[in-house]
């Protein structure tokens, strides 16, 4: 589930893998143990200094006042870790216990918590209902750790260890911000605070999510997730230098940047930078345009979208949004068959025209796979791809600053926050019929 979800849900499989197939966790399970079987004669145990960015809601977001940023690379200041330089950590890795630990809820799960937006949850309790629950691990690097050698025991584990799936933590985490902000804010999650959501109840039926300061909404009294309910209903200062939303960014990299104040900034020129073709209308049969993927309407992360509603509202298949200027330059009419095509890839897709898309801009929403409706494409004779095929990730600059309050660093998948949804993009009018 995710902070737009209000239920957690599982997605139980229709049949057992078949054959030599196997699930996800079974196959990564099998990878850490045969690991951890040939790192006996060829890695063993190894140290590495590990290099940690001046992360969000850490103590080391305040690591560099006034948002000024000395290079001891050149002599401005001395080279402190944590401070002047990313963190350096000395950790020791046992890859011979690798499969182990892949199998075993770890020991640091108690006695540090588990941090979420600069709190810490204790599960004592919770890490001794595993272990009744899962079993505990006998012998080993793991010995007496709570197990987690199948996929329910883990779900189990994700759902015991998360105040949005366990009253009594997200009342212990609120208690937490309380102390910390001066107002109150248990009773949101109060009425739930003995419920426990499990693996099984998942199956039953969609279950409700519990209010926590893990995220900053509110679903008290049956109501449904709105972002920052806890920042303007409750006072909980936003997580900024000031406690507040503020619009001047005063960091070094911003200012080089020119980005300390709201600004507007058109996008990158692809043409001269990377020979992307130039946008606009290139003769009658093609379109050269900005090319976005911003969250679907008609998906759950691709759960369902065969669903027969769910077909009827997406057109039953990939489609592109494009505006009436752009359709009209290539002959393209309502539900048309368009190729888009670039040098990351190529789409097949129906055209939605539609007078509230720009001029020079689609969109195609994320999350429409490659399960329903995709033909062949005319570029290649192969498959169509999906809306990431036309995509690649680009980093930002000040995506990257540490050290600063809000501006700090912190991970989200390939790096810091995505901004790959951006792309120049070629598309035609291709033949109606096709072929699967």
């Amino acid at each position: 589930s995710t902070d737009m979800h209000p239920y957690v849900h599982s997605f139980t499989p229709a049949v057992d893998p078949p054959w030599q197939a196997r699930t996800d966790f079974d196959t990564f399970k099998a990878i850490a143990e045969r690991l951890s079987e040939l790192s006996a004669d060829h890695l063993g145990v190894r140290k590495d200094v590990v290099a940690t960015a001046l992360q969000h809601d850490t103590p080391g977001e305040t690591a560099q006042p006034g948002g000024v940023v000395l290079d001891w690379r050149k002599g401005e200041c001395e080279a402190i870790p944590g401070k002047t330089m990313p963190g350096l950590t000395v950790v020791e890795r046992d890859y011979t216990a690798i499969g182990a630990k892949f199998a075993a809820l770890g020991p640091l799960a108690e006695t540090l918590g588990l941090p979420a937006k600069g709190i810490a949850l204790r599960p004592d309790q919770e890490v001794d209902e595993l272990r009744e629950r899962n079993g505990v691990v006998r012998g080993g690097p793991a010995d007496g750790r709570p197990a987690l050698d199948t996929a329910v025991k883990a779900a189990n584990t994700i759902l015991a260890l998360s105040g949005t799936t366990n009253g009594r933590l997200a009342t212990q985490g609120f208690h937490t911000l309380e102390a910390r902000t001066g107002q109150e804010m248990a009773h949101l999650a109060a009425e739930h605070e003995g419920k426990r959501i499990t693996y099984a109840d998942t199956q039953a039926a969609p279950v409700p999510v519990i209010t926590s300061p893990e995220w900053s909404g509110s679903e008290s009294g049956g109501r449904r997730y709105t972002a920052f309910t806890l920042n303007t209903e409750h006072l909980k200062p936003w997580h900024t230098l000031t406690g507040r939303q503020h619009f001047f960014l005063d960091h070094d990299w911003i200012h080089e940047l020119g980005e300390a104040m709201p600004v507007y900034r058109p996008p990158l020129d692809m043409n001269r930078l990377f020979g992307e073709p130039q946008l606009g209308p290139d003769g009658e049969k093609e379109v050269t345009v900005r090319y976005l993927t911003p969250h679907n309407k008609w998906s759950i992360h691709s759960e369902y979208q065969d669903n027969l509603f769910m077909l009827s509202l997406s057109r039953g298949g990939q489609c592109i949004w494009m505006s009436p200027q752009d359709a009209e330059a290539i002959g393209v009419k309502d539900n048309d068959w368009i190729e888009a095509v670039n040098r990351n890839g190529v789409v097949v897709a129906r055209a939605v025209v539609s007078h509230r898309m720009p001029a020079g801009t689609v969109y195609m929403h994320h999350a429409q796979e490659r399960t329903v409706n995709v033909p062949k494409t005319e570029t290649t004779g192969k498959r169509g791809g999906i809306h990431n095929s036309l995509t690649r990730l680009i980093l930002k600059p000040s995506h990257l600053i540490g050290g600063y309050a809000q501006l700090s660093w912190a991970f989200n998948y390939l790096g810091p926050t995505g901004n790959q949804r951006d792309e120049v993009t070629v598309i035609r009018r291709r033949k109606q019929e096709v072929t699967y």
